[in-house]
């Protein structure tokens, strides 16, 4: 029985994602961690089950030269290695529970500053409107990559919503679909080896795993076709009020 709530938990958060195109993540962790899972568990399958759902997306941006490479590539020089060495660091405490309320912390951390994003994007792009060469947005975009490395590999939080975000600041002059589907070549194999990683620290429910993937896979193929039909004025607020109640629940209680 639980296997099937676990369906339509990721039915729900796919069909969220599909409908307003905030990250799964932010959306996805605070849920299982309301059904019971312990932070690492959360964070662990839910790091693995991004990386598969994005993928397919990924495939469909390239075929249609949505995804500037050159950006992708700086922002993983940074990221990766950093999701890496983050592993490794949790991999030195004996136990997850010794990591737990490092992970709860920084989840809230995550979750305020996500829903801070979505609700002051575009006034965050006006006010911090940087005016750099390529050459520049390329090295600022790998340090960005750095720190979204560490931060993703312990929250599962961001790869989608804050990458989105330092882009458009970065480079303002970038279409909306090479934002997004630059975002997204960059956000997978993040995922994936921030996945991975927690994979070998055994912080993966494999059965979990399953369910959100039935789940959600064809539910964000509804929600992309229902897209047009919802406002995103009225949901996305209403889910940034919610990411930023779990956000403050989880750091400061």
């Amino acid at each position: 029985m639980d296997f099937i709530w676990y369906v339509f938990a990721g039915a729900a958060v796919g069909l969220a994602v599909g409908i307003t195109g905030v990250g799964g993540g932010s959306l996805m962790t605070p849920l299982l961690l309301l059904f019971g899972f312990p932070p690492h568990i959360a964070i662990g399958t839910d790091l693995m089950y991004a990386g598969i759902a994005k993928s397919t997306g990924v495939v469909m941006h390239a075929r249609r030269g949505n995804v500037n490479w050159k950006i992708v590539g700086a922002m993983a020089a940074g990221s990766l290695p950093s999701s890496l060495i983050t592993v490794w660091t949790l991999s030195q405490f004996e136990k997850p529970d010794h990591y737990q309320e490092i992970l709860t912390a920084t989840l809230g951390f995550m979750l305020v500053i996500t829903a801070t994003v979505i609700l002051f994007r575009s006034r965050l792009t006006k006010a911090l409107d940087f005016n750099i060469s390529q050459t520049q947005g390329t090295h600022v975009i790998f340090i960005c990559g750095i720190l979204l490395g560490c931060l993703v590999t312990l929250t599962s939080v961001g790869a989608g919503a804050l990458g989105t975000a330092i882009m458009m600041i970065i480079f303002p002059i970038m279409r909306a679909k090479n934002i997004v589907g630059t975002d997204l070549a960059h956000a997978v194999p993040l995922t994936l080896v921030a996945g991975t990683g927690h994979l070998l620290l055994g912080n993966v429910d494999y059965n979990l795993l399953v369910a959100l993937l039935i789940g959600s896979i064809p539910a964000i193929y509804i929600g992309t076709r229902v897209a047009s039909r919802v406002s995103n004025r009225i949901l996305q607020p209403v889910l940034a009020t919610a990411l930023m109640s779990f956000g403050v629940k989880y750091l400061f209680f």
